[in-house]
C-alpha cells in the first residue's frame, strides 16, 4: 500500500491556469492575454459569483423555508397500550424491558405509553409519559402506573401556591 507523501496525481491531471496580464502575449496588440476591451478585460472586471446575465437568479426563484425547529422539543417513542399484552400477568414494565423485546429502538429516549388497543393483563408500567386514555386502561386492568417525568402544574394552582 502506497504512503499518502508518495501519492502523486496523473500527468496531464492538474493544469496551471494561464497568467495574464504579463506583456504582449500575441503578436497582434498589447491586450496582454486579456482580449479587447470589455469588463472582462480590466483589473477587478468579472461579474460576481450566482450572477445570470440578469434573468432572476435561481436563489431567488427557489421558495424560502417555513417554520422553524424547537430546541426545546421532547421526542418521544411511543408504544401503544395493545403491544403490552405481550407481557405475562403481574410483569414489571419499564424501558429496559421494552428495549429488550425490541418494542422501542434507544433505551435512552423518553417513552410514552398511548392507549390503542385493549389491554387484558395486570402490568405496572414504568414510563416517562402517559396519555389519559392509557392510564385508564392500565388502571381498569388492576394494573398500577408509574410516571417519571413530573406534570407541569397550570398556571392557576402555581398562583394559588405562591401566595
Amino acid at each position: 500500500m502506497s504512503k499518502l507523501l508518495n501519492l502523486k496525481s496523473k500527468h496531464g491531471a492538474r493544469k496551471k491556469s494561464k497568467r495574464v496580464g504579463r506583456g504582449n502575449a500575441s503578436g497582434l496588440g498589447t491586450y496582454a492575454g486579456r482580449g479587447l476591451n470589455g469588463q472582462k478585460s480590466r483589473t477587478g472586471g468579472g461579474v460576481r459569483p450566482g450572477f445570470e446575465g440578469g434573468q432572476t437568479p435561481l436563489y431567488r426563484k427557489m421558495p424560502k423555508l417555513k417554520g422553524f425547529n424547537n430546541v426545546n422539543r421532547v421526542k418521544y417513542q411511543v408504544v401503544n397500550v395493545a403491544k403490552l399484552n405481550s407481557f405475562d400477568d403481574n410483569a414489571e414494565i419499564t424501558v429496559e424491558t421494552l428495549y429488550e423485546k425490541n418494542m422501542i429502538p434507544s433505551k435512552a429516549q423518553p417513552l410514552k405509553i398511548l392507549g390503542e388497543g385493549e389491554l387484558t393483563k395486570k402490568v405496572k408500567v414504568t414510563a416517562d409519559k402517559f396519555s389519559a386514555e392509557a392510564r385508564k386502561k392500565i388502571e381498569a386492568a388492576k394494573g398500577t402506573v408509574v410516571e417519571l417525568m413530573t406534570q407541569e402544574q397550570p398556571k392557576e394552582e402555581k398562583a394559588a401556591k405562591a401566595e
